[in-house]
């Protein structure tokens, strides 16, 4: 079987599916991506790069832009295509990544093959992350319409996908009913086997006085997001620091991000939402306490699953969003987890079972709950233990995911 990817910045979340396909000498394997990976080839898989030859327009409608980004990319991948086409290569089905427009038209080129798609998001005027958050509610009343449209690039590719996947109920529940029944819902996977509980962990943190050898003595909270950015809660976090360290004399807290933002609105000013909330709590810390607060910025895989299995207590927050990996990742290696009642979060996290709960707003409920852990370590080990073994369970990428993520492209 011949079986292409697309996705604009591959493998992305095919990182694990297309070369375990690819490894099947049955099929082969083949991923457009926008950007050049290098090479020709990745884990068995043949890669095609294709770039935008023009910009988007100066002083388009701003409702529009986004729209206009995703014809851009459509007809950079469209001609791309045309010219695999002309080689002589037919795809017998092709898995895409539409969120950046890139498989619009994708059809056009080859109308026979089976297109599926990530469905990872439909988005919504009301009761998902537009709106959630009243301290970010937008002053003008047009978000409807902005909203209106960029689902456009999602109805669009509902005309000529002919099955969707997407990685938890709750993100799959947030398509049209129509488009609905043909998503079927299995997660991209966890190795368990690769982000376990590790009981004699250890990691140097660098301080302005030296160096710091990290084990499981310490007591560590650890938060982390790709940004850090409201979507994922980094201001509330940020609110309840003040009060946690006041509470706990001997805690660090790790914070893990970047300064940029993956899904929020960038700040209007010229400052990061890292700034922006570091400063405004900053009156409120002493510079003693301040010192214990260590912002690490983007790590590498490896010191992102030390910090995990370091965590004495770990903070996950989100606006009703796409699920993170991370939390999963959190779950896998034990760890005792602090969440949002959230939507998203509902799927993974049974309230003192898997972790424990709390309203995303309730920054002394958030504080109490994590004090609460750092005290009882019992429930520590029981909730961590639950945690990976539900993951185990329900999301473990060997022998739950991807044989079900296989099972569906060759369906």
């Amino acid at each position: 079987m011949n079986i292409l990817f697309i996705h604009q910045n591959f493998p992305g979340q095919f990182k694990h599916l297309a070369p375990a396909l690819a490894a099947d000498p049955k099929h082969t394997v083949v991923a457009m991506a926008m950007r050049d990976m290098g090479a020709k080839d990745w884990q068995g898989v043949k890669l095609v790069s294709y770039s935008s030859q023009k910009g988007s327009t100066p002083n388009v409608h701003p409702w529009a832009g986004d729209f206009e980004t995703k014809t851009i990319r459509g007809e950079a991948c469209f001609r791309a295509a045309l010219k695999m086409k002309a080689a002589g290569f037919y795809p017998d089905v092709i898995i895409a990544h539409p969120g950046w427009g890139e498989s619009l038209f994708i059809k056009d080129v080859w109308p026979d093959a089976k297109l599926k798609i990530y469905s990872e998001f439909y988005y919504h005027a009301k009761g998902a992350d537009v709106g959630f958050d009243p301290e970010f509610e937008n002053a003008d009343q047009d978000v409807m319409c902005r909203v209106r449209l960029k689902n456009a690039n999602n109805l669009l590719h509902f005309e000529i996908a002919d099955a969707g996947i997407s990685p938890t109920q709750w993100q799959a529940s947030t398509f049209p009913d129509a488009f609905r029944k043909k998503i079927t819902v299995i997660h991209d996977g966890i190795d368990t086997n690769a982000v376990t509980p590790n009981a004699s962990v250890s990691l140097s943190l660098n301080n302005p006085e030296g160096a710091r050898q990290l084990t499981k003595a310490d007591e560590i909270i650890t938060f982390f997001n790709r940004n850090l950015e409201p979507l994922r809660g980094y201001h509330i976090f940020m609110r309840a620091l003040p009060e946690l360290l006041k509470r706990r004399p001997n805690a660090l807290v790790l914070i893990v991000g970047g300064d940029d933002v993956s899904y929020s609105m960038k700040p209007k000013s010229d400052q990061s939402w890292k700034e922006i909330y570091a400063k405004e709590v900053r009156p409120l810390i002493s510079d003693n306490d301040w010192q214990r607060v260590h912002f690490l910025g983007k790590v590498s895989y490896p010191v992102f699953v030390s910090l995990l299995q370091l965590s004495t207590v770990h903070i996950y927050l989100t606006y009703p969003f796409v699920l993170s990996w991370s939390l999963l990742e959190a779950m896998s290696a034990g760890c005792a987890i602090v969440a949002s009642d959230t939507k998203p979060l509902h799927e993974a996290i049974e309230h003192d079972q898997t972790g424990r709960l709390v309203d995303f707003f309730d920054i002394n409920g958030l504080t109490d709950q994590v004090c609460n852990l750092l005290d009882d370590e019992a429930a520590r080990q029981r909730l961590g233990a639950n945690a990976r073994e539900f993951v185990i369970a329900n999301y473990d990428l060997k022998t739950v995911c991807l044989p079900k993520q296989i099972a569906w492209v060759l369906s």
